[in-house]
């Protein structure tokens, strides 16, 4: 049984569609909870209003859209011309396009690291980029762009928070449910399922198999307790289920 731990949501439901097209047993428990910054605070406001002022507009997840384009079609109905969008993957992007934005994205390296080795932000001495993101992060993207000389906002329209459920039922449902293999987007999501799970619990850990899209989240899970981990190409749903396919831990309960 796979575990999906996105965040409730198209494409948690999404994920778990394609595994069971894929042969697998699948079920979903999310270990991220996100809500909107309601009201955005007065410089947050003032970022949406100045738009137009800004020549890179960035968007690092799906959930950046989500929560961010309801806000900036607030402020511009029809939104302004001029400016380079991107987006962090191919799902982000895709979101993007159908506000009929053309949006730039990385192949297949969706992380901060494959943003930033885009042609339109390698040379941004001068100009002004928009982050659209949720509260904390690693700051990685900002702190590069401003070292190559930009200007650079943030728009956080988003929290993320741990699930709250009471003790002992993620436990219990792991193994009502037969759970061998857990898929992960986000270190946070880790650290979020560790909480979750008391100190008799976190044997689960180092007994399933994780399926993480980068060795940074890999690193987590590993100071985690995580024993049998893969890491994928990357976030997208075809890169988690191929990951699957190269599981070695896989049961195989197809």
């Amino acid at each position: 049984m796979v575990l999906v731990t996105r965040p409730e949501g198209l494409a948690a439901q999404r994920l778990c569609e394609q595994l069971v097209d894929a042969g697998y047993r699948s079920c979903h428990q999310p270990m991220l909870v996100l809500k909107p910054v309601e009201p955005l605070p007065p410089e947050q406001r003032a970022r949406l209003l100045a738009l137009d002022n800004y020549q890179h507009v960035i968007f690092v997840s799906a959930n950046a859209v989500a929560f961010g384009m309801g806000h900036i079609e607030d402020y511009w109905p029809q939104l302004p011309v001029g400016l380079n969008w991107y987006a962090v993957g191919g799902a982000t992007a895709a979101l993007l396009a159908g506000y009929g934005l053309d949006v730039q994205f990385p192949p297949s390296q969706m992380t901060s690291e494959g943003l930033l080795a885009l042609n339109g932000l390698a040379s941004v001495q001068g100009e002004r980029v928009l982050i659209v993101k949720g509260e904390g992060g690693r700051g990685a993207l900002r702190s590069e762009l401003q070292a190559r000389g930009a200007t650079v906002d943030e728009l956080v329209c988003y929290q993320r928070g741990c699930p709250s459920l009471p003790a002992g039922v993620l436990a219990r449902h792991l193994a009502q449910w037969g759970v061998d293999i857990a898929m992960f987007s986000s270190g946070e999501g880790i650290v979020n399922f560790a909480e979750l799970l008391s100190p008799a619990e976190t044997t689960t850990l180092s007994a399933i198999a994780i399926i993480v899209p980068s060795t940074r989240v890999a690193d987590i899970a590993r100071s985690l307790g995580c024993k049998h981990i893969t890491i994928a190409e990357n976030a997208s749903d075809a890169a988690m289920i191929r990951a699957l396919e190269t599981c070695t831990t896989c049961p195989g309960d197809r």
